[in-house]
């Protein structure tokens, strides 16, 4: 027992002797500071994990601006001087934003890749997306987006007793209620064939979603969905109701959904589910950063006076001008694009709720061997390797933002009470100084109608609804770390509110 104890114990030591002399990588000459970290693979990934924010100051301040660090099999190289993001951007040429997130989506949603250069599909998802995002695009998708809140908002004829009580409710929950079925009707239509039951599978869907979301950041990190069989089987009824089958049967699909069920069709070699499986991803893209932002929006509303009152004067004023008029017997409120996007208060609430809440992480996969030139050095770059932004240590850098942690509704507001785009760092003018959505190449093509929908939202709950908050003086709930890089972090616990219908 001893003998096969000890010559274990040596195979152990030789296995860890021959990582140390083969498995760390060694900093070559012109290359950035490097942390490997002491767990083979893994490398610095539980001290990310556990607090990215302060594993990044850390070696910040360790190592200045730009530092390498192993994290789960790759070696990433951090940039966290803002005023160096235009450069990296600059070197686009040397990056393929497209590995990461393709291979990304593949292991979470489980369809095969849909990079045209893998062969399965010669579909450029990017241009599909800024196709039916953006630009005129956005006119049918915000209409449809404010017709399913109201559907969701608006009550039905209700004796005046109902309308009349106070609800209380999860605020978190209510938001994600709200935001999953009405963003779900908007991209996927309703269905013509169960309209009865229609609410009622949307909503099992959203339970089935939640399961999923859940353990999408290990899916993210490699792990395989069979060690979560809860949230497989989640995703596997999630992708079942997204099959072309059953998207043939519903009135109103987007033009996105209608338009990849089309060129899936034509241009991939997907099986059926397969193709599901890419809706799958659309859903998850279109709600899982979106219900969280609308949660800090209302909330940060809520508990600031100031912007409660800024706010509601914004939207009356607005509303008034459009010749709208709130009721719950006449038209419902339409706002077209421009009015919408003339909303500089909102604006400035959703940024800077965002600001305080966002927590993503900006890559990029060398293609090859280069050398990334900064404004004060230049540092070489290994192929294969990635180049990672991280705008949560500039979107709470008290240089950029003075007192980072207060919520200040007006911060993108300047005297004349128009969009302020003007900061500074090292009293220089950042061309790069908001980003929860991305950066160059790799910025969310929905952004554009995240924003929309959120303001709908926030317009429906003010005009509509009388909101408290069950205690007045509540604390920001601390934010979900578990989530990290992945966008928008959700509260760690939920916030009760109340709220009831006006006398209209």
């Amino acid at each position: 027992m001893m003998t096969m104890s000890l010559i274990w114990g040596m195979v152990v030591a030789v296995c860890c002797c021959l990582w140390l002399i083969l498995g760390i990588r060694r900093r070559r000459k012109g290359e950035p500071p490097l942390e490997n970290g002491f767990i083979p693979y893994l490398g610095c990934a539980l001290q990310f994990g556990a607090n990215p924010l302060e594993f990044l100051r850390a070696n910040q301040r360790k190592h200045g601006h730009v530092f390498t660090c192993k994290l789960m099999g790759k070696y990433v190289h951090f940039i966290t001087n803002p005023l160096s993001y235009h450069k990296v951007l600059c070197h686009g040429k040397y990056f393929d934003w497209k590995k990461f997130h393709f291979a990304t989506s593949a292991k979470a949603f489980g369809h095969r890749s849909i990079d045209p250069s893998d062969g399965n599909t010669s579909e450029n998802i990017n241009d599909t997306f800024v196709k039916t995002l953006q630009g005129d695009a956005l006119n049918s998708l915000a209409e449809a987006m404010m017709e399913n809140l109201q559907l969701i908002l608006r009550p039905p004829v209700l004796p005046k007793s109902k309308t009349a009580a106070w609800v209380t409710e999860g605020m978190y929950s209510f938001c994600y209620r709200v935001m999953f079925e009405a963003g779900y009707l908007t991209l996927f239509g309703r269905d013509l064939t169960r309209q009865d039951s229609q609410r009622a599978h949307i909503l099992n869907n959203l339970d089935n979603f939640k399961q999923f979301d859940k353990v999408f950041p290990a899916l993210v990190a490699g792990l395989p969905i069979h060690m979560f069989q809860t949230a497989r089987r989640a995703r596997e009824r999630l992708a079942e109701s997204l099959k072309h089958q059953h998207l043939r049967n519903r009135a109103r699909v987007s033009e996105l959904v209608s338009l990849r069920m089309l060129l899936n069709d034509t241009l991939s070699t997907f099986d059926d589910l397969e193709k599901a499986k890419t809706h799958l991803a659309i859903l998850w893209a279109s709600q899982a950063n979106t219900i969280p932002a609308t949660f800090w929006s209302l909330f940060q509303i809520m508990r600031n006076p100031e912007a409660m009152k800024a706010a509601t004067e914004e939207v009356n004023k607005t509303l008034e001008n459009a010749g709208q008029k709130i009721s719950f017997e006449g038209n419902p409120i339409c706002l077209n694009r421009m009015q919408l996007n003339d909303l500089p208060v909102l604006d400035s609430i959703i940024k800077e709720s965002l600001r305080l809440s966002s927590a993503s992480l900006n890559i990029r996969t060398a293609k090859e061997d280069f050398t990334l030139h900064l404004e004060d050095s230049s540092y070489n770059i290994r192929k294969d390797d990635i180049i990672a932004l991280y705008p949560q240590l500039m979107h709470l850098d008290p240089e950029i933002y003075p007192d980072p942690l207060t919520f200040k509704y007006d911060r993108y507001l300047d005297k004349n009470g128009k969009t302020k785009t003007t900061f500074y760092s090292n009293g220089l003018k950042l061309k790069y100084y908001y980003m929860p959505f991305g950066s160059g190449a790799t910025i969310c093509p929905g952004r554009l109608f995240a924003v929309h929908e959120i303001k709908q939202f926030l317009i429906l709950m003010l005009s509509y609804f009388q909101l408290e908050l069950v205690e007045n003086h509540i604390k920001c709930p601390p934010l979900d770390q578990s989530r990290a890089g992945l966008g928008i972090l959700p509260p760690l616990n939920d916030i009760e509110f109340k709220y009831k219908f006006k006398h209209l």
